[in-house]
């Protein structure tokens, strides 16, 4: 697999509320990873909006990705028709659109490295329908 890490919303709402009560960890993890972050535009949206409507906060998120800290990866027509596959298949659980999307991403790149708070979601999805994902933190 390759050394790209998944970024999901609530480790990146953590990283930019100290008030949350995983700050701690999610900031230990990005200190010490030294590879890629990857996120989506999804991811990205659904942190906006969970950060709430103070523009300083919002600002924050927009500027790990302008600074580069993490890369946004936009989505195509092969990576959409796969995150409506996964959302299909994975209703039950349930998966929404941009943990769906990360799904189809960590497929696209071939990592299983997902940066998450959402343990019960990713601990059911699987990579390609078998390979599972190993959380962090």
């Amino acid at each position: 697999m390759a050394n790209e890490l998944l970024l999901d919303t609530g480790a990146f709402v953590a990283l930019v509320d100290r008030s949350e009560r995983r700050h701690a960890d999610c900031a230990a993890v990005l200190e010490r990873w030294t590879g890629a972050i990857v996120t989506t535009e999804a991811v990205l949206t659904e942190t906006l909006h969970l950060a709430g409507p103070r523009w300083a906060t919002q600002k924050v998120c927009i500027e790990f990705l302008l600074r580069g800290a993490f890369t946004l990866v936009s989505a195509s027509a092969a990576s959409l028709r796969r995150t409506a596959v996964l959302m299909e298949k994975y209703h039950d659980v349930p998966m929404d659109y941009a943990d769906a999307t990360l799904v189809a991403l960590g497929e696209e790149l071939g990592t299983n490295l997902v940066f998450t708070l959402d343990a019960r979601g990713f601990s059911a999805y699987r990579l390609d329908g078998r390979k599972t994902f190993r959380l962090m933190p």
